[in-house]
């Protein structure tokens, strides 16, 4: 699979600009930025490597289409897709490459009859984006062309992958809450047992851990991912005499069912209770009022990323017939701060201690 050829980065290197100063140069884009010095230096470095004319013959010997195949696990139906799509897209196009999309599902024989599919569309790789965070076994039809995990890892690490930081994603969250002075923060969790389940509870407990606070199981309730899930827990542990002060949802679907929750049980948000979600999903964290303070899933960031190292692998300078593990890159997701979150009042403050 690897071709041990002048790749994009050598240009780059020799030249002493960035990878995507030459991409842009090369494919003659009009927004790029560059002096004409530079430009010459670069087109005169790429001709004296032989660059483009290992290209050009490379696409003529392979019948290479410069198309980039994005096959989405059901993504392209959520509002998480665009960003990756747009992601992967943007650093498509400065490469000189077309990005053709595929929605398929989790059934396997869905996704090999739509990986076929791309494959007779001459594609150059594969872009495989998951539906959430999990470990996957490499679907066989991708294991003969370069492939890319988008929110997933393949099992042994056989191909690079990017994954969001889901612990860290968590941690921050809670750490918003503790800043504020909430030490008594419920966990409304995902009742699958996946790896964004796992990292969240790792960050909420270490976030905890870090202010001297006491893991409290009973604290953490797990539901179904999803509006009613997110209802059922709230309604469990805001019950409680003791409840907490703050809660932090899985997602924003489950925020939003303890929205409900909270409003059936007389509490106004944020001044009877503090709440922070995850996704970023924007049509629920701005549309519930008060916005819903939230962490954002660096959707459109992995899709660039997941492009750029495809297009590494296609260039050759990573040989996945190596034997080489490729552990996930891992991407941070940031907090976006909304009207969700205020200070303990002085009882519930006073309750904590």
């Amino acid at each position: 699979m690897a071709r041990k050829t002048v790749g994009i980065r050598d240009v780059a290197r020799e030249a002493g600009v960035s990878v995507t100063t030459v991409s842009h140069i090369l494919n003659d884009v009009e927004s790029a930025r560059a002096s004409e010095e530079t430009r010459e230096r670069v087109r005169t470095t790429a001709k004296r490597l032989g660059y483009g004319a290992n290209r050009i013959a490379r696409s003529l010997r392979r019948q290479q289409s410069e198309m980039i195949g994005l096959l989405s696990e059901e993504i392209a139906t959520t509002p998480h897709a665009g960003r990756i799509i747009l992601g992967a897209q943007q650093a498509a196009r400065e490469r000189g490459l077309t990005l053709v999309l595929i929605n398929t599902t989790r059934d396997d024989v869905d996704i090999q009859r739509d990986t076929d599919a791309l494959l007779r569309q001459q594609v150059d790789g594969v872009l495989y984006a998951t539906m959430y965070h999990r470990e996957i076994a490499l679907p066989a039809s991708l294991q003969a062309i370069p492939t890319v995990l988008i929110d997933s890892a393949s099992v042994g690490g056989r191909v690079p992958s990017v994954v969001p930081d889901e612990e860290g994603g968590a941690y921050v969250a809670v750490d918003e809450l503790i800043q504020h002075g909430h030490r008594r923060i419920g966990f409304l969790t995902n009742a699958d047992d996946v790896p964004a389940t796992r990292g969240r509870l790792a960050g909420y407990r270490r976030a905890l851990a870090d202010v001297g606070v006491e893991f409290d199981e009973a604290l953490v309730i797990a539901e179904p991912s999803e509006t009613p899930g997110g209802y059922k827990a709230a309604i469990e542990v805001l019950s409680r005499p003791d409840r907490p002060t703050a809660l932090f949802c899985y997602n924003d679907r489950m925020a939003m069912g303890a929205y409900r929750a909270a409003a059936e049980l007389g509490l106004r948000i944020p001044t009877d209770l503090s709440i922070v979600g995850f996704d970023n999903q924007e049509l629920i964290a701005e549309g519930l009022f008060p916005a819903l303070t939230t962490v954002a899933l660096p959707h459109f960031e992995m899709g660039r990323w997941a492009l750029d190292a495809l297009a590494g692998v296609m260039e050759g300078d990573v040989d996945l017939d190596s034997g080489v593990t490729y552990p996930p890159a891992v991407l941070a997701c940031p907090l976006v701060r909304r009207q969700s979150v205020a200070a303990p009042s002085v009882e519930q403050a006073g309750s904590d201690e």
